[in-house]
């Protein structure tokens, strides 16, 4: 049975049954250490805090044997690996925030397609504005990140009788649901795409992917809805087709992030942003809590751990 401090971002208390074998300790990323990170080996990253501020512990846990986040994207993670010691496990939320985010990208697709930020702005003035506005329905969508997220959003559009969903993620695969393309058959996908939902991972690889080219393939007013990262798309390319009007956008995620008060985004026509709420949701804690459990019970035994995604 291992034993150590377990550093976890969430009250242990409030998590249910842990491992007796482990000594844990609550810190969220705020304020000093909770206890001398020579003797944490199992650290669950805090939530939703500056990359900063969570690799600031790495360098002092030489006893550490896994990194355990809890986002899907691990980017702001990497740079730590090199302070974790040799063997050291990082592992991503797997599926966790599946749930939450695909209700989020179905919430943007339909809030755009059905003009409800401006009816937002309408009720606001008092104004009554009737007008037809595309349907989700009959639509051909493209998912771009084909993972648990990619596949979860493609369960919820089922009942909204979308004409067909094209699917693209690392590699071509065939997936219960259809084939899966691989990401050099984007350019042939991209001018039948009425809407485009981008929740791939952020790597070198899809850095700046929705590109002046990505975007100029899309068919005159497409949508695209962004719930990954925010420098998967180019927003001075993104900007340039939202300013003709030939394109609309529901984003999740910017580049920069925060967006600043005054970034020509939040003005620019035919834009929907939330700020990055993707996994911020009811659905969170439970799921949070339910990963902790799995990961340390199976740390504490021995076994293999989940969502394994680099090893320092």
């Amino acid at each position: 049975m291992t034993n150590g401090d377990v550093w976890l971002p969430l009250p242990p208390e409030e998590i249910g049954s842990l491992p007796a074998a482990l000594t844990y300790h609550h810190w969220n990323g705020e304020g000093g250490f909770p206890a001398d990170p020579a003797d944490c080996v199992f650290y669950a990253v805090p939530y939703m805090k500056p990359a900063e501020t969570v690799l600031r512990p790495l360098r002092e846990m030489s006893r550490l044997r896994v990194a355990q986040t809890l986002t899907a994207g691990y980017e702001h993670m990497l740079p730590g690996l090199t302070a974790m010691p040799a063997g050291a496990l990082l592992c991503n939320a797997g599926d966790l925030h599946n749930t939450s985010t695909a209700e989020l990208a179905l919430t943007l697709v339909l809030a755009a397609q059905r003009g409800i930020p401006e009816a937002v702005r309408d009720q606001s003035a008092g104004r009554w504005r009737p007008a037809v506005r595309p349907s989700l329905a009959d639509r051909t969508v493209l998912i771009v990140g084909y993972g648990g997220i990619g596949a979860a959003i493609e369960d919820r559009l089922a009942p909204f009788r979308v004409r067909r969903v094209l699917r693209v993620a690392g590699s071509a695969r065939q997936s219960p649901r259809g084939p899966v393309h691989a990401p050099a058959d984007l350019p042939g996908l991209l001018p039948d795409a009425e809407v485009v939902i981008l929740c791939t991972p952020l790597s070198d690889a899809t850095r700046g992917l929705a590109g002046a080219d990505f975007l100029a393939r899309m068919p005159d007013g497409a949508l695209l809805v962004n719930v990954s990262r925010g420098p998967v798309v180019d927003t001075k390319a993104l900007l340039a087709e939202l300013e003709t009007g030939r394109l609309r956008a529901a984003l999740d995620v910017t580049d920069p992030e925060p967006l600043p008060a005054g970034h020509p985004l939040w003005h620019a026509p035919g834009v929907l942003i939330t700020p990055h709420v993707g996994g911020a949701s009811s659905a969170f804690r439970p799921r949070a809590e339910l990963l902790l459990r799995g990961q340390l019970t199976r740390f504490a035994v021995g076994e293999p751990l989940r969502h394994v995604v680099a090893t320092a």
